[in-house]
């Protein structure tokens, strides 16, 4: 998957992700919102799409959002305008795989449902350490594969879908391993969510 694809793939899904992925990706957003709310300070949500998760944050929060997609980020600045989140500093069409950011620029950082989509994952995981402050959280909450003999169904419905994965915008046989591997981030919660246990939150501290 190339960020042309997941661009194109992106504006297709803009006019109807709300009513469709987004519905269905609720729970994990107020998850990961209630955990980054109890730490507070800046953060920044990495692939913020159209803005489903700017609502859920506190107004003592401070919530910078990047997307690759410019359809996605118009829905998030409509929200932001006709709910007045007052919260949201700024809204910027980025390629998560180079921040236009200094190192240390947030206390913490979400990445929802945007790392099977994104070409290098690897990447974008690295980019996410470097613009963490020291001590800062990486909430990330995302689909990964399955392998566990009682999850054969979704395992099969994993593989099928997976050589769509540029015409649907994400992988579905996504391999957690991707994100496991930068030295900075340690691993210290893991949650199965709702629905059916399909979704993860993992949060990260950095060293």
């Amino acid at each position: 998957m190339d960020i042309q694809a997941v661009r194109k793939s992106y504006a297709r899904w803009a006019p109807i992700y709300d009513r469709t992925f987004g519905a269905i990706t609720g729970h994990g957003r107020r998850r990961a919102a209630d955990v980054l709310n109890g730490l507070g300070g800046r953060i920044l949500e990495v692939g913020v799409g159209t803005g489903l998760s700017l609502p859920n944050y506190r107004p003592e929060v401070l919530v910078t959002g990047i997307d690759a997609s410019a359809e996605m980020l118009a829905k998030a600045q409509k929200k932001v305008d006709e709910l007045s989140l007052r919260h949201v500093e700024e809204l910027l069409l980025m390629d998560a795989r180079a921040m236009e950011f200094g190192d240390g620029s947030f206390d913490h950082v979400s990445a929802m449902h945007i790392l099977s989509v994104v070409p290098e994952p690897e990447r974008v995981m690295s980019e996410i350490a470097r613009v963490l402050r020291p001590g800062g959280t990486v909430v990330v909450v995302n689909h990964f594969a399955r392998d566990a003999a009682g999850e054969k169904a979704l395992t099969l419905i994993e593989r099928a879908a997976a050589p769509f994965a540029d015409w649907l915008g994400w992988h579905s046989d996504f391999d957690r391993s991707r994100i496991m591997q930068v030295p900075q981030l340690t691993l210290i919660e893991e949650q199965r969510l709702p629905p059916l246990g399909m979704m993860t939150l993992l949060r990260f501290r950095k060293d």
